[in-house]
């Protein structure tokens, strides 16, 4: 079985002089480094005492499962005969906190708008269904991603 592997290094930058000494003597900022790529600069969410500036773990969470699915649904609509002109997608996620402090995310709802010059729009049900069976991340995930899909035809 073909396989593909990923590598990345995340370096903490939030040593303020005190390390750890406390949990807030120091900041969340990280850098997420990929080799040949730009280093994301990262934070936790302003409401864990990260910076609001920086790209959390929620954030590249939900980006990821949005742009995934994007991708693939290029390309299942370029295979059904669509022309897509654009496509936004406005997505929204939930985490969820427990009592003893921990969190985690229990769904996603991606709302992708998509723009054709060509193809049949009542497609559109079908062909978000079978990117989301071939997104990765979402194959990946333990939580349910609703698509609440809309497509304008400009044909």
């Amino acid at each position: 079985m073909k396989s593909h592997a990923y590598t990345a290094t995340t370096k903490w930058t939030g040593n303020l002089g005190q390390g750890t000494a406390n949990y807030r003597a120091y900041d969340r900022n990280h850098e997420i480094i990929v080799e040949g790529k730009p280093a994301l600069l990262g934070s936790a969410d302003a409401a864990f005492l990260g910076a609001s500036d920086r790209w959390n773990p929620e954030d590249t969470l939900l980006g990821a499962i949005s742009a995934c699915h994007m991708l693939w649904f290029l390309h299942v609509a370029s295979e059904a005969g669509w022309i897509v002109q654009s496509y936004l997608d406005s997505a929204t996620a939930e985490m969820q906190m427990n009592r003893d402090g921990s969190g985690q995310f229990v769904s996603a709802v991606l709302r992708p708008e998509v723009e054709i010059s060509a193809g049949d729009p009542t497609l559109s049900d079908s062909l978000h269904h079978k990117a989301h069976e071939m997104c990765f991340i979402a194959r990946s995930l333990n939580f349910d991603v609703i698509c609440q899909a809309s497509v304008v035809s400009k044909a």
